[in-house]
């Protein structure tokens, strides 16, 4: 990938480009001096080069820092046979520096990029931990996931559509964040916590088969190996039941799987009910996994309401869209023991996403709301708007699927925070930028707000 600043990568060259001149730009590895020769290895996101440092511009290198930003120009040479390196891409070779262009000599590193600092201290200097191979990797095969989805539904008629960050608070299980209006002052938008009703609302508009790869925000208590923000695969289609859901997905990971890692998944994958993983696991997140490096698994027919202690009621499981198991039908009203048309996708025992066949009929939504006692006059309040919209739905079904929770299972990660650029630390703290923070007086009152 030739630039102004290089002409190869570092991890570009072989033995084909012997007696090549070239130009190389990158961070320093690691710096080895052996009296009047000294060895570096230069290190770009694309791999490692070995660099030789003789005669006169062998004395630069005892200025030069580790993870300093250099150019070098130099002549590619092979290795001696005893010398090759097996392990890197570039290891039959060695570039003989003559010119030397010090861009950036950094000062004492606040961490050593091994991992072993504290974790709001990788956090701090994010911008320096990322340097390091694991999380390069990690990155790297994020992109390759999210791009395999997308080539994969593209490839069956899916439309990437993007939805609104800037929209109303509705109670879907978290609270949600929430953002002053300064025009329509006293009044606030809601970050979503999925585009659960803007992904049906599509459906009803005739887009039968929808995804985006959306950012969802939920104010959460604090607990380990969550973030505030993060990403999904949101995916709903129109005339289906949850049989083409699994069927759709199962493919779509096969593929994924198979351009990403290499790995040939076995598709269909096992089903449980609900009823049946609580029997006999005591979770609905096992895992079932034998010789199997990944198994994936559906948990199906959820419960449809659940109690709430707190709130001393019985509330939705999943949210109050979700469609209810056939056979149940006539229990509604009647008893809270009743089955959902939902379902969960695990993986190694770690629930990677849910969904559902959601109502579709304004009629049945109206009397869920009754049962989770929400009035006719705040139904119409939260929801009137969908409600009205519901009258043109047609049957559909979705789901959505953690990116963040499917790559750090992918690439074996500890955590979450493993496979994602710029996470918050376990206190939802960005301390790097130091937010969440306090603003300006002046920014307050011209959102009309002020502080307690």
């Amino acid at each position: 990938m030739k630039t102004s600043y290089r002409t190869h990568t570092c991890g570009e060259l072989n033995s084909k480009h012997k007696n090549y001149e070239v130009r190389l730009i990158g961070f320093v590895d690691s710096i080895r001096p052996h009296g009047k020769i000294g060895f570096m290895n230069l290190r770009d996101r694309y791999g490692n080069t070995q660099l030789v440092f003789k005669g006169q511009i062998r004395e630069n290198l005892e200025e030069i820092r580790k993870e300093s930003v250099i150019q070098v120009e130099g002549k590619v040479v092979l290795r001696p046979e005893d010398l090759i390196n097996k392990r890197i891409l570039t290891g039959e070779i060695e570039v003989v520096v003559e010119k030397l262009n010090i861009i950036n000599n950094v000062p004492e590193l606040p961490l050593q990029l091994d991992g072993k600092a504290t974790e709001d201290t990788r956090l701090k200097y994010r911008y320096l931990d990322l340097r390091m191979e694991n999380l390069q990797k990690n990155l790297v095969l994020r992109h390759k996931l999210i791009l395999a989805i997308r080539d994969f539904l593209d490839l069956n008629n899916f439309l990437e559509i993007e939805t609104p960050i800037l929209a109303k608070s509705t109670p879907e299980g978290a609270r949600d964040y929430l953002v002053p209006s300064r025009v329509n002052k006293g009044n606030f938008y809601a970050l979503p916590q999925s585009p659960q009703l803007f992904k049906q609302l599509l459906m009803i508009a005739g887009y039968d088969r929808y995804f985006q790869i959306a950012r969802c925000f939920r104010d959460e208590d604090l607990r380990a190996d969550r973030q505030p923000e993060f990403t999904q695969l949101d995916l709903e289609m129109s005339f289906v039941t949850e049989e083409d859901i699994f069927s759709t997905f199962e493919k779509m990971l096969k593929h994924v799987w198979k351009q990403a890692l290499n790995i040939d998944l076995e598709i269909p994958f096992e089903r449980i009910s609900y009823k049946e993983a609580m029997e006999k696991y005591k979770t609905d997140k096992p895992d079932l996994r034998k010789d199997e490096e990944f198994k994936f698994l559906w948990v199906t027919e959820f419960p449809l309401f659940e109690y709430n202690k707190e709130e001393k009621k019985y509330v939705s499981c999943h949210h109050p869209f979700t469609g209810i198991h056939k056979e149940d039908v006539d229990k509604l009203g009647k008893s809270f023991d009743i089955r959902s048309r939902s379902y969960d996708l695990v993986l190694n025992g770690w629930e990677l996403g849910s969904g559902s066949v959601r109502i579709s009929d304004q009629k049945l939504q109206n009397k869920i709301f009754e049962i989770l006692q929400l009035t006719k006059e705040e139904a119409r309040i939260k929801f009137g708007f969908f409600l009205d919209a519901l009258k043109f739905a047609p049957p559909h079904a979705g789901f959505a699927i953690g990116i963040d929770r499917l790559v750090a299972l992918a690439t074996k990660s500890d955590s979450i925070r493993e496979v994602i650029a710029f996470p918050k630390n376990k206190f939802a703290k960005d301390v790097m930028m130091e937010s969440p923070s306090t603003v300006d007086k002046d920014q307050l009152d011209a959102l009309g707000l002020k502080l307690k």
